[in-house]
């Protein structure tokens, strides 16, 4: 197995506790499918929110999906002007066998417009 990594990302609907965890739970559910990973899989997840999602913590919301024992960390990402709005990135540190080239990367809902050349 190799080390590799998984960016995604997701524009969350609202500001709120629930629209938050939705949001996470869909986005890593997605890239664990969409790369045949689990949990076991994982070494460590980052997850960064723009400055308008202050409701919940990303990563709380990856706990309640299996997650309690990877490594999890939040950060806030640069408040740019014209920016996406609520949108919550990620990067997977995980072991797989996949090749570089097969690795899906996942953009969800309004996020798909960061990444044109790799979202679904």
């Amino acid at each position: 197995m190799t080390m590799r990594a998984i960016r995604g990302a997701i524009q969350i609907s609202d500001n709120t506790v629930d629209a938050i965890h939705d949001g996470v739970k869909e986005l890593i559910s997605t890239i664990m499918r969409a790369n045949s990973l689990t949990p076991q899989n994982v070494i460590s997840v980052i997850f960064t929110s723009t400055p308008d999602l202050t409701a919940a913590f990303p990563a709380s919301a990856c706990r309640e999906i299996g997650f309690e024992s990877v490594p999890l960390i939040g950060a806030v990402e640069v408040d740019v002007p014209g920016a996406l709005a609520r949108v919550v990135r990620v990067m997977v540190h995980c072991e797989s066998t996949r090749s570089l080239e097969s690795i899906s990367h996942v953009y969800l809902h309004g996020a798909q417009s960061l990444r044109r050349d790799i979202a679904q």
